[in-house]
């Protein structure tokens, strides 16, 4: 138990790095991600124009390079407007939680083993996995804030269609992840990378891997589950009152989610940081992962179309969470006779 302050615990970690080099990693991870971020977009948008055989951006600097740096001065110099109707400190702190909720649960990625003095991830908790669904579940605040605080109809329903959506598939997503944890016994993403020295977890837990990845389409709001926009209402769902930066907030925290379901996803069934080469090559082979699984999430948007919202509910319910049940039970059983 780390005691900052006498009597009062602010972390359980199991390898605590020095105060200073805890500083530095909390920035490195916000610069890194900061540059990521718009990359990502950029890439997104050139493999969506070839998907369908069209051009992607081509006209700000060379090759289009420069167009995320275009799109953010554009939204940096919208006036920043709010509807009558608002709550005003909700309205402007739905935004914020969305991407505070995202920043917090990338602390736990774990991108290489402890190296010296230094820990190659934020903090490594007993509890990462609890820890990943307890800050993502912020994020709901946020969408659901955002609806309700923008005063507008449209804006609450899109928000409600988010929390159901939120909520139906954050259970299939914690039951794919439990026959991992009951395979490495232990909740900590460090350990669940060490354990998968032999086989990855994506052989033995392919079905909790599929659910898993279905789930986070559900829980980033990624095609084809972007069900908040909905077409009848040719509205943007939560963010319908959003302009500016303030709709970039959001847009910003959705990609960030991509990216940290890609993290998970290669940390949990992937082997994390494992593979051929030296250890220096660690988060490189990390990065490589993440980067291919969002790569999958783009390849996605562009070849299926939205699912209806009763779809997207029963799927959820019908399918994924009784799908996850039964592999959690055969994963348990198997567990205890072997």
């Amino acid at each position: 138990m780390l005691d900052l302050v006498p009597g009062l615990p602010l972390a359980d970690t199991n390898f605590v790095d020095a105060t200073w080099i805890m500083i530095v990693k909390s920035i490195v991870i916000f610069l890194v991600l900061l540059q990521i971020v718009p990359i990502l977009l950029l890439v997104e948008r050139k493999l969506l124009g070839r998907f369908q055989q069209r051009y992607g951006p081509n006209r700000v600097g060379p090759y289009g390079l420069i167009q995320p740096l275009a799109d953010v001065g554009k939204l940096l110099s919208k006036q920043a407007f709010r509807p009558k109707g608002a709550v005003p400190f909700l309205y402007e702190l739905a935004p914020a939680l969305t991407i505070i909720s995202a920043v917090l649960t990338l602390a736990i990625l774990p991108f290489g083993d402890v190296k010296g003095d230094v820990g190659f991830y934020g903090i490594d908790v007993p509890i990462g996995i609890l820890y990943f669904f307890a800050f993502s579940s912020i994020a709901f605040y946020g969408l659901l804030l955002g609806g309700w605080a923008s005063g507008s109809k449209y804006s609450f329903l899109g928000a409600m269609r988010s929390a159901a959506q939120l909520i139906s598939y954050e259970i299939a997503m914690g039951l794919s992840l439990l026959g991992v944890v009951l395979m490495a016994g232990s909740l900590s993403l460090v350990d669940i990378v060490k354990a998968q020295g032999e086989v990855w977890y994506v052989v033995p837990q392919i079905v909790g891997f599929l659910i898993f990845m279905v789930a986070g389409f559900a829980e980033t709001n990624r095609p084809p589950f972007d069900l908040p926009e909905a077409d009848a209402e040719l509205v943007a769902g939560y963010g319908t009152e959003y302009g500016g930066m303030r709709f970039g907030s959001f847009m910003f925290a959705e990609y960030m989610e991509m990216l940290i379901v890609s993290g998970i996803a290669s940390t949990m069934f992937l082997g994390g940081w494992m593979g051929p080469g030296p250890g220096w090559l660690d988060p490189i082979w990390m990065l490589f992962k993440m980067w291919m699984l969002c790569m999958f999430f783009i390849w996605i948007r562009a070849t299926l179309p939205r699912f209806r919202y009763d779809q997207l509910m029963s799927f959820g319910w019908k399918i994924l969470i009784p799908l996850g049940t039964l592999n959690v039970l055969v994963t348990a059983v198997l567990v205890v006779t072997t």
